[in-house]
Formats: structure tokens, C-alpha cells, sequence
């Protein structure tokens, strides 16, 4: 099974190789919680090969300086960053124009797709639609399938591994991901992210092919390292 490297020694050997490349790949967790910076691990060391990236930041937590850092050499943090195109969606309506966008690319040689923050924007227009009509939340709701149905479709079709990052809300003593079923019928692959007074453990929840088991790991200048290690 081929995978692509997740930018990290340890999150490597946890994934037995990395993330696969033919499906979806749902980081999900709270604030804090390490989501963007492996999106950006992730992205960088497919970038640092000369492999094309598209970087959908619906959040802003895209970082030229956390770059930087993952890069290391300041001389290959401009090669690095040519490699990347990056998307920054405002509103939900211009996260689907962004994905419009993203099929025109396809033309072209990908190697990575992320979405960072696949509902955030969603989230604001379903509080909306919610004050208005039943069928304006169906609208909704069918747009953000309608997007991860075509990230599933180009990972299987195209073979281009597709990170998604999620946010969780609380709901009766319980943590639910945001778009709920859309996401996790889609996801082939969900990883929980938890922020646990700064101690970060990753929860690997769905697999094709490894079990259920769980990372403590911490956040580092250079990346990501597993707890314990130096």
C-alpha cells in the first residue's frame, strides 16, 4: 500500500509508513490540540522533495515563520514555499469556489491535498441557516458532503493522499466532530487529536488496516516527537 510521509519519524512508525494516499485522512480535536501543525508537517516535507501541495486554510493558522522552523535551512524556505498553494477561504461560499479551484489544478501534477478547518466556515452558516428554514439547512449540509465527496473522489481516483482537519463540539458529557456523519463516512481514516492540559495524545479511531490505539507526542520546534524521546 503506498503512503505518503506524515513529516515525522514517529508519526511515521505510528502509521506504519504514514497516511495512505488513496483516501480521506480526518485530523480532528479540540483548540490547541496539534491539528494545523501536522497539516504543516505534513505539507512541508512533501514541499522540501519538490512535490506540488494545495493548501486549503480556512483558519488562518497557516504560518510562514512555523515553516521556517520545519524547514530548518533558511535557504530552502523559498523553494519550499513555491511549492505550496495556498487558499485562503473567507466564507463558506468562497471555500467552495476554492474547490473549484482545486479541480482546475488537477491538470497539473499534485502530490498533497489539506483542507485546514473543513467546517469552521460551515459552522458559521449553519448557525444561520438554522434561524431560517429546514431546507436551507439541507442546502447547507449537501454542499459540505457534495466537498468531501470530491476529496474521496480525487484520493481514489487521482491516488492523492487528502488531510482534512475537524473541530469538535460538546454535547451531553460527549465530544462530537462538527458535520458529524459527513465526515466520518467520507473520512477512511480518523485520527483524535486531544489537548490535555499541554499533554497531547493522538487517538487513532479508523483504519483499514491498523487497530484502534493511541500517541503521546509533543510538539517541537523541528516537528513532532513521540513523549519521552529526545
Amino acid at each position: 500500500m503506498v503512503k505518503v510521509s506524515a513529516g515525522s519519524y514517529d508519526l511515521n512508525t505510528w502509521l506504519y509508513g504514514g497516511y495512505e494516499n488513496d483516501i480521506v485522512t480526518v485530523l480532528y480535536g479540540g483548540a490547541g490540540s496539534g491539528k494545523t501543525n501536522l497539516c504543516l508537517l505534513a505539507a512541508v516535507s512533501q514541499a522540501k522533495k519538490g512535490n506540488k501541495v494545495t493548501f486549503i486554510d480556512t483558519e488562518g493558522g497557516f504560518s510562514v515563520e512555523r515553516v521556517k522552523q520545519l524547514v530548518g535551512e533558511k535557504d530552502g524556505v523559498q523553494e519550499v514555499l513555491k511549492n505550496i498553494f495556498l487558499l485562503k477561504p473567507t466564507s463558506f461560499e468562497e471555500q467552495k469556489k476554492a474547490f473549484v479551484e482545486l479541480n482546475k489544478r488537477l491538470k497539473d501534477q499534485i502530490d498533497l491535498i489539506v483542507v485546514d478547518g473543513m467546517t469552521i466556515l460551515y459552522r458559521l452558516d449553519f448557525a444561520d441557516a438554522r434561524d431560517k428554514s429546514d431546507e436551507a439547512l439541507q442546502t447547507i449540509n449537501s454542499e459540505l458532503a457534495k466537498q468531501m465527496k470530491t476529496l474521496a473522489e480525487i484520493a481514489r481516483k487521482k491516488e492523492i493522499p487528502v488531510l482534512v482537519t475537524n473541530q469538535i463540539y460538546r454535547w451531553e458529557d460527549e465530544d462530537r466532530m462538527v458535520g458529524g456523519d459527513i465526515l466520518k463516512y467520507w473520512g477512511k481514516c480518523l485520527i483524535e487529536l486531544v489537548n490535555d492540559k499541554g499533554r497531547r495524545i493522538a487517538y487513532l479511531r479508523k483504519h483499514r488496516s491498523l487497530p484502534e490505539k493511541s500517541l503521546d507526542f509533543q510538539i517541537t520546534n523541528s516537528g513532532i516527537k513521540k513523549r519521552g524521546w529526545i
